[in-house]
């Protein structure tokens, strides 16, 4: 029978992250410091930046390394690092970009191979963490699991001479006493005459440790009625501290749902051709001052709100939610980023090469400055204000939107099994460098392909309405004038978007005086059918098609909206407005 289940507690170990750095290294960097300035110091231990970070995840060995060539028309895209030996110089297929960018980038070099084959374009791809992108993915899995709940009993009393025995494997020094008022059995110990009760299953009791057990289900109702929590709380009579237990245990039972229902069959299910929409909603989080932090004089020290960002991906065609993650980690404290910093000496590393790289501001903890250090006290003590002024807010930090967008999708891939992958997103560079590090590999074998839908969101309702029910009339004419007898708005949109992708093309060809060479054409189409609630939309492919049949990538065109993700940021929104209300006494409790 099923146990009661409980929230991973972040001590839990989840992935098993084979550290990157060893205490060798770590030696070495400490000697290092205070001799060698930032910049040599950052050089010196730069080799994170292309080396696989190994971790275990549900038994499986991974090994993460993302940080390659995203250009489809790239002859490199996809592909790791390599160093051509037999080369004069022995040349590297990634250099790192010295151009001062802080965001550091790598950019691919020439072949010095075979460069009359395929084309490197010289691409710069932004240098990301990867060890910092398997925290991110350890922390989606933590926050979106649940396990079992394991109880520990103490069936004897002081001094009992069978104090180390306990009825799951010596029955025969216990009594069965009969059931709890749960359902679960008790059981006494025949010495000490202590008795115990077990703790109930999921299917002998759902509402274990639960006080006001009756009011759940109209806690529930309500609460998907989006009825105000004050309002709540006069309702059912209870405490706002009970009404957010009663919030946990709902969401408890919702992830119990999705482990049992969802999660397990998408592991045992084979799909041929997968469809996914991608999107971000940015919404608004007040920045709550912790308690003692007075207003008069903290009040400005940060904004008071801050923009957050919520990746979703759903299914194209069933619309089913796969994954919603919100790029903000809670659970982070200051104290844990002060810790790494002095350990790894993050504070003059690279960004890639950080443990923390995924957070937006707070990569590192600011550190004295060292012997050879360039930064002078004046700016150590800027930078220390600004984090020490964070700690009076709300615990947690922002995370990069594309460090949970990569951790996203990979989960995705590891969730769904998929022959074949189509994308579409709208022109979010942090999506669609997601994707192309994720599912290199099956771009590169034109397993996976990525469309680009843009609409124009300011329309109103009734523009959106007017222009379908014109591109329904257009294409009925359409048809009619080409002998076709069909009266299929989509059956003629495929045969429209047939014949006109036989001239139009999402590539271009490019002649030197090596040869040609495709690239990327940025040469969108209108799709012939417009949609009820958003109009008309361009679409574009980004990857390369160039070897379908026009019949082909119309079939491909035809299928290409972005009405899941919306519908579900639509629900977003909607609660977003209901609980931004009551965000400061959710914060505050």
């Amino acid at each position: 029978m099923a146990n009661l289940k409980t929230f991973i507690p972040k001590a839990d170990v989840v992935l098993e992250v084979t550290s990157p750095v060893l205490q060798k290294e770590l030696d070495k960097r400490s000697k290092d410091y205070d001799v060698l300035t930032p910049r040599q110091f950052g050089t010196k231990y730069r080799e994170l930046l292309f080396m696989p970070i190994e971790f275990n995840h549900l038994h499986n060995s991974h090994s993460l390394q993302l940080n390659v060539c995203v250009n489809p028309y790239c002859k490199w895209q996809g592909l790791q690092q390599e160093k051509f030996k037999d080369a004069k110089g022995n040349p590297s297929r990634y250099k790192l970009n010295s151009s001062g960018d802080a965001r550091k980038m790598i950019e691919c070099n020439p072949d010095p191979i075979h460069p009359n084959v395929g084309v490197a374009f010289g691409c710069k791809t932004v240098a990301l963490s990867n060890w910092s992108i398997t925290e991110e993915i350890e922390r989606l899995i933590r926050i979106n699991n649940i396990k079992d709940e394991e109880p520990n009993y103490d069936f004897h009393k002081e001094g009992c001479l069978q104090g180390e025995s306990d009825h799951f494997e010596m029955p025969s020094y216990f009594y069965k006493q009969g059931k709890s008022s749960t359902g679960s059995q008790q059981w006494q110990c025949k010495t000490c005459k202590k008795k115990t009760s077990l703790r109930p299953n999921s299917k002998q009791s759902v509402i274990y440790k639960q006080k006001r057990s009756e009011i759940n289900l109209m806690f529930t109702k309500l609460l998907l009625n989006k009825n105000p929590i004050n309002r709540t709380c006069e309702i059912l009579e209870i405490s706002k501290g009970t009404y957010y237990e009663k919030l946990k245990f709902v969401y408890r039972k919702c992830l119990e749902f999705l482990e049992r229902h969802e999660t397990k069959p998408l592991l045992n299910k084979q799909f041929k051709e997968m469809w996914v929409n991608t999107d971000k909603m940015t919404y608004y989080l007040n920045n709550v001052r912790k308690k003692g932090m007075s207003k008069s004089k903290y009040r400005d020290l940060e904004d008071s709100v801050f923009p957050t960002h919520v990746v979703v991906s759903a299914d194209v065609f069933s619309r089913y939610v796969f994954r919603s993650d919100v790029s903000y980690d809670w659970d982070i404290i200051l104290e844990e980023i002060n810790k790494d910093t002095i350990q790894y000496k993050c504070d003059h590393l690279s960004i890639y090469a950080r443990k923390n790289a995924r957070f937006s501001k707070h990569t590192y903890y600011p550190q004295p400055p060292s012997d050879n250090d360039t930064q002078t006290k004046s700016e150590y003590k800027t930078e220390l204000s600004k984090i020490e002024n964070r700690a009076k807010y709300t615990d947690g930090l922002h995370v990069n939107s594309t460090y949970t967008t990569v951790a996203h999708h990979w989960l995705i891939k590891e969730l769904v099994n998929a022959s074949e992958w189509r994308f579409v997103t709208d022109e979010d560079s942090s999506l669609i460098t997601a994707i192309f590090r994720v599912f290199a590999k099956e771009i590169r074998l034109s397993d996976a392909h990525h469309f680009l839908c843009h609409t124009d969101k300011t329309k109103s309702r009734p523009q959106c309405q007017r222009e379908h029910f014109e591109a329904v009339s257009e294409l009925l004419e359409w048809g009619e004038f080409n002998g076709y007898k069909t009266n299929s708005p989509k059956e003629l949109a495929l045969l429209k978007l047939e014949q006109l992708l036989r001239t139009h093309y999402f590539h271009k060809e490019v002649k030197t005086s090596a040869g040609s060479h495709l690239e990327y054409a940025d040469n969108p189409i209108e799709h012939p059918l417009a949609t009820i609630d958003r109009g008309y939309r361009s679409v574009d492919c980004t990857t390369n098609i160039s070897s379908l049949e026009a019949r082909d990538v119309a079939n491909l065109v035809l299928n290409v909206n972005d009405n899941a993700a919306n519908a579900f940021i639509r629900l977003l929104g909607e609660d977003y407005r209901y609980w931004k209300g009551h965000y400061r006494q959710l914060e505050e409790m």
